[in-house]
Protein backbone atom coordinates (compact mmCIF):
# COMPACT_ATOMS: atom_id res chain seq x y z
CA UNK A 1 0.00 0.00 0.00
CA UNK A 2 1.01 3.47 -0.83
CA UNK A 3 1.93 5.70 1.76
CA UNK A 4 1.32 9.37 2.55
CA UNK A 5 5.02 10.70 1.40
CA UNK A 6 4.70 8.63 -2.06
CA UNK A 7 1.14 9.58 -2.43
CA UNK A 8 2.05 13.38 -2.16
CA UNK A 9 4.96 13.34 -4.44
CA UNK A 10 2.49 11.48 -6.85
CA UNK A 11 0.02 13.97 -6.48
CA UNK A 12 2.50 17.08 -7.21
CA UNK A 13 3.31 15.54 -10.27
CA UNK A 14 -0.56 14.88 -11.50
CA UNK A 15 -2.53 17.55 -10.37
CA UNK A 16 -1.73 21.06 -10.22
CA UNK A 17 -0.64 23.42 -7.87
CA UNK A 18 -3.62 25.01 -7.55
CA UNK A 19 -5.63 22.05 -5.92
CA UNK A 20 -4.54 23.48 -2.33
CA UNK A 21 -5.13 20.62 0.23
CA UNK A 22 -4.80 20.90 4.01
CA UNK A 23 -3.02 18.14 5.03
CA UNK A 24 -0.80 15.38 3.72
CA UNK A 25 -2.93 12.86 4.74
CA UNK A 26 -4.51 10.48 1.88
CA UNK A 27 -7.81 9.11 3.67
CA UNK A 28 -7.78 5.35 2.96
CA UNK A 29 -11.46 4.87 5.03
CA UNK A 30 -14.04 6.58 7.25
CA UNK A 31 -17.12 5.67 9.56
CA UNK A 32 -19.09 8.40 11.80
CA UNK A 33 -16.57 10.85 13.09
CA UNK A 34 -13.31 8.94 12.36
CA UNK A 35 -11.19 8.39 9.12
CA UNK A 36 -8.08 6.62 8.93
CA UNK A 37 -4.91 7.35 6.56
CA UNK A 38 -3.30 4.87 3.72
CA UNK A 39 -0.99 4.19 6.82
CA UNK A 40 -3.54 3.08 9.59
CA UNK A 41 -3.39 6.11 11.34
CA UNK A 42 -6.86 7.01 13.20
CA UNK A 43 -7.92 10.65 13.44
CA UNK A 44 -10.93 12.10 14.81
CA UNK A 45 -12.81 14.28 11.80
CA UNK A 46 -13.78 17.84 13.13
CA UNK A 47 -14.00 18.73 8.95
CA UNK A 48 -16.99 16.80 7.95
CA UNK A 49 -15.53 17.11 4.45
CA UNK A 50 -16.15 21.10 5.03
CA UNK A 51 -19.77 20.64 6.09
CA UNK A 52 -21.05 17.81 4.14
CA UNK A 53 -21.14 15.11 6.39
CA UNK A 54 -23.35 16.43 9.28
CA UNK A 55 -24.83 12.75 9.30
CA UNK A 56 -21.14 11.40 9.86
CA UNK A 57 -19.37 9.45 7.53
CA UNK A 58 -20.59 6.34 5.31
CA UNK A 59 -24.04 6.12 7.59
CA UNK A 60 -25.94 2.92 7.40
CA UNK A 61 -29.42 4.25 6.09
CA UNK A 62 -27.50 6.82 3.16
CA UNK A 63 -25.39 3.83 2.27
CA UNK A 64 -28.30 1.48 2.06
CA UNK A 65 -30.30 4.12 0.33
CA UNK A 66 -27.62 4.30 -2.27
CA UNK A 67 -26.90 0.56 -2.80
CA UNK A 68 -30.44 -0.14 -3.41
CA UNK A 69 -30.44 2.44 -5.84
CA UNK A 70 -27.65 1.39 -7.50
CA UNK A 71 -29.39 -1.96 -8.33
CA UNK A 72 -31.68 0.60 -10.27
CA UNK A 73 -29.39 2.89 -12.36
CA UNK A 74 -26.83 5.09 -12.20
CA UNK A 75 -27.79 8.33 -14.04
CA UNK A 76 -29.95 8.51 -17.27
CA UNK A 77 -30.48 12.67 -17.38
CA UNK A 78 -33.44 13.84 -15.85
CA UNK A 79 -33.79 16.01 -18.79
CA UNK A 80 -34.36 13.25 -20.92
CA UNK A 81 -35.98 10.58 -19.00
CA UNK A 82 -36.94 11.82 -15.49
CA UNK A 83 -37.30 9.62 -12.32
CA UNK A 84 -39.15 9.90 -9.26
CA UNK A 85 -36.24 10.26 -6.83
CA UNK A 86 -35.91 14.03 -8.30
CA UNK A 87 -39.58 15.21 -7.66
CA UNK A 88 -39.41 13.45 -4.36
CA UNK A 89 -36.66 15.52 -3.08
CA UNK A 90 -37.84 18.28 -4.62
CA UNK A 91 -41.21 18.03 -2.43
CA UNK A 92 -39.57 17.42 0.50
CA UNK A 93 -37.30 20.46 0.14
CA UNK A 94 -40.31 22.22 -0.77
CA UNK A 95 -42.17 21.77 2.35
CA UNK A 96 -38.95 22.20 4.65
CA UNK A 97 -38.02 25.68 3.01
CA UNK A 98 -39.04 27.98 5.73
CA UNK A 99 -42.36 30.19 4.69
CA UNK A 100 -45.61 30.05 3.60
CA UNK A 101 -45.49 30.87 0.12
CA UNK A 102 -45.47 27.59 -2.34
CA UNK A 103 -42.31 26.20 -3.30
CA UNK A 104 -40.45 24.80 -6.26
CA UNK A 105 -37.11 23.18 -6.75
CA UNK A 106 -34.38 22.83 -8.90
CA UNK A 107 -31.62 19.93 -8.36
CA UNK A 108 -28.29 20.16 -9.41
CA UNK A 109 -24.43 18.80 -8.79
CA UNK A 110 -21.88 21.61 -6.67
CA UNK A 111 -22.57 24.60 -3.89
CA UNK A 112 -21.36 27.14 -6.86
CA UNK A 113 -23.96 25.63 -9.80
CA UNK A 114 -26.62 26.09 -6.90
CA UNK A 115 -25.60 29.94 -6.28
CA UNK A 116 -25.14 30.77 -10.32
CA UNK A 117 -28.44 29.07 -11.20
CA UNK A 118 -30.18 31.06 -8.16
CA UNK A 119 -29.00 34.55 -9.83
CA UNK A 120 -29.94 33.15 -13.19
CA UNK A 121 -33.30 32.79 -11.63
CA UNK A 122 -33.79 36.02 -10.24
CA UNK A 123 -32.41 37.69 -13.54
CA UNK A 124 -35.11 36.11 -15.52
CA UNK A 125 -37.95 36.63 -12.67
CA UNK A 126 -36.99 40.60 -12.38
CA UNK A 127 -35.47 41.81 -15.84
CA UNK A 128 -33.01 43.13 -13.85
CA UNK A 129 -28.78 42.24 -13.53
CA UNK A 130 -27.36 43.69 -10.62
CA UNK A 131 -26.27 41.61 -7.56
CA UNK A 132 -25.22 42.47 -4.21
CA UNK A 133 -23.56 40.16 -2.00
CA UNK A 134 -21.62 40.89 1.33
CA UNK A 135 -18.28 40.94 2.95
CA UNK A 136 -16.50 37.88 4.21
CA UNK A 137 -18.97 35.59 2.42
CA UNK A 138 -17.92 32.64 0.38
CA UNK A 139 -20.17 31.54 -2.37
CA UNK A 140 -18.15 29.14 -4.51
CA UNK A 141 -15.00 29.39 -6.89
CA UNK A 142 -16.57 29.14 -10.41
CA UNK A 143 -15.99 32.22 -12.39
CA UNK A 144 -19.57 34.16 -11.35
CA UNK A 145 -19.46 33.16 -7.83
CA UNK A 146 -16.37 33.90 -7.30
CA UNK A 147 -17.13 37.24 -8.40
CA UNK A 148 -19.91 37.15 -5.07
CA UNK A 149 -17.53 35.54 -2.99
CA UNK A 150 -15.76 38.89 -0.47
CA UNK A 151 -12.46 37.31 0.04
CA UNK A 152 -9.41 38.33 -2.40
CA UNK A 153 -6.72 35.57 -1.10
CA UNK A 154 -6.34 32.62 -2.55
CA UNK A 155 -9.63 32.61 -3.83
CA UNK A 156 -9.83 35.67 -6.80
CA UNK A 157 -6.03 36.26 -6.70
CA UNK A 158 -5.40 36.09 -10.70
CA UNK A 159 -8.53 35.23 -12.25
CA UNK A 160 -9.71 38.69 -12.81
CA UNK A 161 -11.52 40.52 -14.68
CA UNK A 162 -14.31 38.98 -12.53
CA UNK A 163 -18.42 39.16 -13.77
CA UNK A 164 -19.80 42.81 -13.59
CA UNK A 165 -22.81 43.79 -12.13
CA UNK A 166 -21.68 42.29 -8.35
CA UNK A 167 -21.87 44.94 -5.96
CA UNK A 168 -20.17 44.20 -2.01
CA UNK A 169 -21.78 45.78 1.27
CA UNK A 170 -20.26 45.16 4.59
CA UNK A 171 -21.33 41.84 6.81
CA UNK A 172 -22.20 42.81 10.97
CA UNK A 173 -19.37 41.91 12.64
CA UNK A 174 -19.61 43.42 16.17
CA UNK A 175 -16.45 41.36 17.09
CA UNK A 176 -14.54 44.34 14.46
CA UNK A 177 -16.46 47.04 14.53
CA UNK A 178 -19.45 46.80 12.41
CA UNK A 179 -22.81 47.34 13.83
CA UNK A 180 -25.74 46.03 11.73
CA UNK A 181 -25.98 49.94 12.02
CA UNK A 182 -23.44 50.69 10.34
CA UNK A 183 -23.95 47.98 7.57
CA UNK A 184 -27.09 49.07 6.82
CA UNK A 185 -25.96 52.51 6.53
CA UNK A 186 -23.17 51.27 3.90
CA UNK A 187 -25.97 49.57 2.13
CA UNK A 188 -28.03 52.88 1.74
CA UNK A 189 -24.69 54.34 0.70
CA UNK A 190 -24.40 51.71 -1.87
CA UNK A 191 -27.57 53.11 -3.55
CA UNK A 192 -27.11 56.65 -3.17
CA UNK A 193 -23.48 56.38 -4.72
CA UNK A 194 -23.10 53.58 -7.24
CA UNK A 195 -25.97 51.59 -7.45
CA UNK A 196 -30.09 52.49 -8.60
CA UNK A 197 -31.95 49.46 -6.32
CA UNK A 198 -34.11 49.41 -9.51
CA UNK A 199 -31.49 47.76 -10.95
CA UNK A 200 -30.84 44.87 -8.55
CA UNK A 201 -32.35 41.69 -9.03
CA UNK A 202 -31.06 39.78 -5.98
CA UNK A 203 -29.27 40.04 -2.73
CA UNK A 204 -27.33 37.04 -1.55
CA UNK A 205 -26.10 36.73 2.40
CA UNK A 206 -24.78 33.63 4.54
CA UNK A 207 -27.04 34.00 7.59
CA UNK A 208 -23.94 32.43 9.27
CA UNK A 209 -20.35 33.41 7.46
CA UNK A 210 -18.59 30.04 6.60
CA UNK A 211 -15.06 30.58 4.92
CA UNK A 212 -15.57 34.14 6.42
CA UNK A 213 -14.73 33.29 10.16
CA UNK A 214 -18.42 31.43 11.50
CA UNK A 215 -19.98 35.05 12.74
CA UNK A 216 -23.69 35.22 12.71
CA UNK A 217 -25.97 37.74 11.08
CA UNK A 218 -27.76 39.27 13.88
CA UNK A 219 -31.40 38.14 12.90
CA UNK A 220 -32.17 42.07 12.74
CA UNK A 221 -29.72 42.30 10.12
CA UNK A 222 -31.88 39.68 8.18
CA UNK A 223 -34.71 41.27 8.63
CA UNK A 224 -34.09 44.42 7.69
CA UNK A 225 -32.77 42.97 4.23
CA UNK A 226 -35.87 41.40 3.98
CA UNK A 227 -37.68 44.91 4.41
CA UNK A 228 -35.09 46.51 1.89
CA UNK A 229 -35.87 43.79 -0.29
CA UNK A 230 -39.41 44.14 -0.53
CA UNK A 231 -39.46 47.68 -0.89
CA UNK A 232 -37.43 47.23 -4.02
CA UNK A 233 -38.65 44.41 -5.22
CA UNK A 234 -35.11 42.89 -5.00
CA UNK A 235 -34.90 38.59 -4.70
CA UNK A 236 -33.51 37.95 -1.23
CA UNK A 237 -31.48 34.49 -2.08
CA UNK A 238 -30.14 33.01 1.42
CA UNK A 239 -27.07 31.03 1.06
CA UNK A 240 -27.66 27.78 3.25
CA UNK A 241 -25.19 25.53 1.60
CA UNK A 242 -22.54 25.34 4.88
CA UNK A 243 -25.05 26.09 7.86
CA UNK A 244 -28.45 23.60 6.75
CA UNK A 245 -29.78 20.75 7.56
CA UNK A 246 -29.44 20.84 11.71
CA UNK A 247 -25.93 22.32 11.61
CA UNK A 248 -26.66 25.47 13.43
CA UNK A 249 -29.25 23.76 15.94
CA UNK A 250 -32.28 24.65 13.38
CA UNK A 251 -32.85 22.82 10.21
CA UNK A 252 -31.72 25.81 8.45
CA UNK A 253 -30.21 28.93 10.08
CA UNK A 254 -32.52 31.30 8.85
CA UNK A 255 -34.90 29.92 11.12
CA UNK A 256 -33.04 32.26 13.65
CA UNK A 257 -34.78 35.45 11.90
CA UNK A 258 -37.99 34.23 10.93
CA UNK A 259 -38.24 35.58 7.35
CA UNK A 260 -39.30 33.49 4.35
CA UNK A 261 -35.87 34.00 1.76
CA UNK A 262 -37.57 34.30 -1.88
CA UNK A 263 -34.83 31.76 -2.86
CA UNK A 264 -32.44 28.90 -0.69
CA UNK A 265 -29.46 27.72 -1.84
CA UNK A 266 -28.35 24.14 -0.52
CA UNK A 267 -25.95 21.23 -0.78
CA UNK A 268 -22.82 19.70 1.17
CA UNK A 269 -24.68 17.92 3.82
CA UNK A 270 -27.99 17.55 1.91
CA UNK A 271 -26.97 14.14 0.29
CA UNK A 272 -24.95 12.82 3.45
CA UNK A 273 -21.71 13.10 1.32
CA UNK A 274 -23.35 12.86 -2.08
CA UNK A 275 -22.79 15.69 -4.60
CA UNK A 276 -25.96 17.21 -4.22
CA UNK A 277 -27.24 20.69 -4.77
CA UNK A 278 -30.53 22.37 -4.68
CA UNK A 279 -32.15 26.00 -5.49
CA UNK A 280 -35.52 26.04 -3.30
CA UNK A 281 -37.62 29.38 -4.08
CA UNK A 282 -41.50 30.73 -4.39
CA UNK A 283 -42.93 29.38 -7.00
CA UNK A 284 -43.68 32.29 -9.31
CA UNK A 285 -39.93 33.73 -9.25
CA UNK A 286 -38.68 29.81 -9.78
CA UNK A 287 -40.80 29.67 -12.73
CA UNK A 288 -39.02 32.80 -14.22
CA UNK A 289 -36.49 31.09 -16.67
CA UNK A 290 -38.16 29.51 -19.89
CA UNK A 291 -38.03 25.63 -20.85
CA UNK A 292 -34.36 24.54 -21.32
CA UNK A 293 -32.56 27.69 -19.45
CA UNK A 294 -32.18 25.15 -16.35
CA UNK A 295 -30.55 22.44 -16.01
CA UNK A 296 -27.26 19.95 -15.77
CA UNK A 297 -26.19 16.61 -17.22
CA UNK A 298 -25.22 15.21 -13.99
CA UNK A 299 -27.99 17.53 -12.11
CA UNK A 300 -29.86 15.69 -9.30
CA UNK A 301 -28.23 12.65 -9.76
CA UNK A 302 -30.43 9.30 -8.80
CA UNK A 303 -28.16 7.89 -6.39
CA UNK A 304 -27.43 11.52 -4.73
CA UNK A 305 -31.38 12.06 -4.77
CA UNK A 306 -31.76 8.26 -3.18
CA UNK A 307 -28.86 9.77 -0.82
CA UNK A 308 -30.75 13.20 0.49
CA UNK A 309 -33.88 11.34 1.38
CA UNK A 310 -32.47 9.11 3.61
CA UNK A 311 -30.43 11.89 5.00
CA UNK A 312 -32.89 14.03 5.32
CA UNK A 313 -34.50 11.38 6.94
CA UNK A 314 -31.64 11.07 9.50
CA UNK A 315 -31.73 14.23 10.42
CA UNK A 316 -35.12 14.92 10.90
CA UNK A 317 -35.86 11.26 12.90
CA UNK A 318 -32.68 11.20 14.81
CA UNK A 319 -33.24 15.16 15.85
CA UNK A 320 -29.98 16.25 14.96
CA UNK A 321 -30.69 19.84 15.12
CA UNK A 322 -31.13 19.00 19.24
CA UNK A 323 -27.84 17.52 18.93
CA UNK A 324 -26.18 20.65 17.13
CA UNK A 325 -27.03 22.54 20.38
CA UNK A 326 -25.72 20.35 22.75
CA UNK A 327 -22.57 19.50 21.03
CA UNK A 328 -22.05 23.34 20.22
CA UNK A 329 -22.77 24.28 23.98
CA UNK A 330 -20.10 21.40 24.53
CA UNK A 331 -17.47 22.68 22.66
CA UNK A 332 -17.99 26.37 23.50
CA UNK A 333 -17.49 25.41 27.04
CA UNK A 334 -14.44 23.46 26.61
CA UNK A 335 -12.91 26.09 24.28
CA UNK A 336 -13.82 28.89 26.64
CA UNK A 337 -12.46 27.11 29.60
CA UNK A 338 -9.13 27.10 27.49
CA UNK A 339 -9.21 30.70 26.80
CA UNK A 340 -9.09 31.03 30.76
CA UNK A 341 -5.43 29.28 30.96
CA UNK A 342 -2.56 30.68 30.65
CA UNK A 343 -1.86 29.10 27.39
CA UNK A 344 -5.53 30.49 26.18
CA UNK A 345 -4.70 34.08 26.28
CA UNK A 346 -4.50 33.75 22.21
CA UNK A 347 -8.06 33.20 22.00
CA UNK A 348 -9.94 36.24 21.04
CA UNK A 349 -13.59 35.24 20.68
CA UNK A 350 -15.73 31.89 21.16
CA UNK A 351 -18.63 31.70 18.91
CA UNK A 352 -21.49 29.45 18.09
CA UNK A 353 -24.67 28.75 16.27
CA UNK A 354 -25.74 25.21 17.25
CA UNK A 355 -22.39 23.49 16.22
CA UNK A 356 -21.13 25.89 13.72
CA UNK A 357 -18.15 26.57 15.91
CA UNK A 358 -15.36 28.84 15.94
CA UNK A 359 -12.55 30.57 17.79
CA UNK A 360 -10.51 33.58 16.77
CA UNK A 361 -6.91 33.60 17.91
CA UNK A 362 -5.27 37.14 18.21
CA UNK A 363 -1.93 38.23 19.28
CA UNK A 364 -3.18 40.55 21.64
CA UNK A 365 -7.03 40.48 23.09
CA UNK A 366 -6.96 44.01 23.35
CA UNK A 367 -5.78 45.06 19.90
CA UNK A 368 -7.76 42.18 18.18
CA UNK A 369 -4.07 41.94 15.74
CA UNK A 370 -5.15 38.60 14.44
CA UNK A 371 -2.64 35.90 14.42
CA UNK A 372 -2.54 33.59 11.12
CA UNK A 373 0.78 31.86 12.17
CA UNK A 374 -0.97 30.36 15.05
CA UNK A 375 -3.63 29.07 13.51
CA UNK A 376 -1.46 27.50 10.85
CA UNK A 377 0.43 26.06 13.34
CA UNK A 378 -2.51 25.16 15.42
CA UNK A 379 -4.35 23.31 12.38
CA UNK A 380 -0.94 21.26 11.84
CA UNK A 381 0.42 20.54 14.91
CA UNK A 382 -3.48 19.06 16.09
CA UNK A 383 -3.67 16.92 12.85
CA UNK A 384 -0.03 15.36 13.99
CA UNK A 385 -1.96 14.18 17.09
CA UNK A 386 -4.73 12.84 15.36
CA UNK A 387 -7.24 15.57 14.72
CA UNK A 388 -8.47 16.95 11.78
CA UNK A 389 -9.38 20.66 11.87
CA UNK A 390 -9.43 23.51 9.34
CA UNK A 391 -9.08 27.20 9.42
CA UNK A 392 -11.22 29.57 8.20
CA UNK A 393 -11.73 33.63 7.98
CA UNK A 394 -10.84 36.46 5.97
CA UNK A 395 -7.78 37.12 8.21
CA UNK A 396 -6.94 33.38 8.39
CA UNK A 397 -6.93 33.43 12.45
CA UNK A 398 -10.31 31.18 12.82
CA UNK A 399 -10.08 27.64 13.80
CA UNK A 400 -13.63 26.47 12.90
CA UNK A 401 -15.33 22.74 14.54
CA UNK A 402 -17.46 21.07 11.97
CA UNK A 403 -17.79 17.54 13.31
CA UNK A 404 -20.48 14.94 11.92
CA UNK A 405 -23.48 15.63 14.62
CA UNK A 406 -23.12 11.75 14.71
CA UNK A 407 -20.47 12.57 16.60
CA UNK A 408 -20.42 11.29 20.40
CA UNK A 409 -19.66 13.10 23.61
CA UNK A 410 -16.60 11.55 24.02
CA UNK A 411 -15.01 11.30 20.68
CA UNK A 412 -15.79 15.24 20.46
CA UNK A 413 -14.18 15.68 24.12
CA UNK A 414 -11.31 13.50 22.83
CA UNK A 415 -10.93 16.06 20.21
CA UNK A 416 -11.29 18.89 22.24
CA UNK A 417 -8.28 17.39 24.32
CA UNK A 418 -6.00 17.26 21.33
CA UNK A 419 -6.94 20.96 20.53
CA UNK A 420 -5.60 21.78 24.15
CA UNK A 421 -2.60 19.55 24.14
CA UNK A 422 -1.80 21.13 20.61
CA UNK A 423 -2.19 24.89 21.91
CA UNK A 424 -0.35 24.02 25.08
CA UNK A 425 2.89 22.63 23.56
CA UNK A 426 2.67 25.62 20.86
CA UNK A 427 2.50 28.25 23.55
CA UNK A 428 4.97 26.52 25.92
Amino acid sequence: MSSNSELSKRRQDAIPAGLGTMHPIFCERAKNAELWDVEGRRFIDFAAGIAVLNTGHLHPRVKAAVSAELEKMSHVCFQVTPYERYVEVAERLNALVPGPTPKKTLLLSSGAEAVENAVKIARAHTGRSGVIAFSGGFHGRTLFALALTGKVVPYKTGFGPLSAEVFHAPFPIDYHGMSVDAALSALDRLFASDLDPARVAAMIVEPVLGEGGFYAAPPEFLQALRRVCDKHEIVLIIDEIQTGFGRTGRMFAIEYADIEPDLMTMAKSLAGGFPLSAVTGKAEIMDGPKPGGLGGTYAGSPISCAAALAAIDVVEEEKLAERALRLGDLIAKRVRALSEEPAGACIGDIRNLGAMAAMELVTDRKTRAPDADLTKAIVQKAAAKGLILLSCGIRGNVVRFLPPLTASDELVNEGLDILRESLLELRA
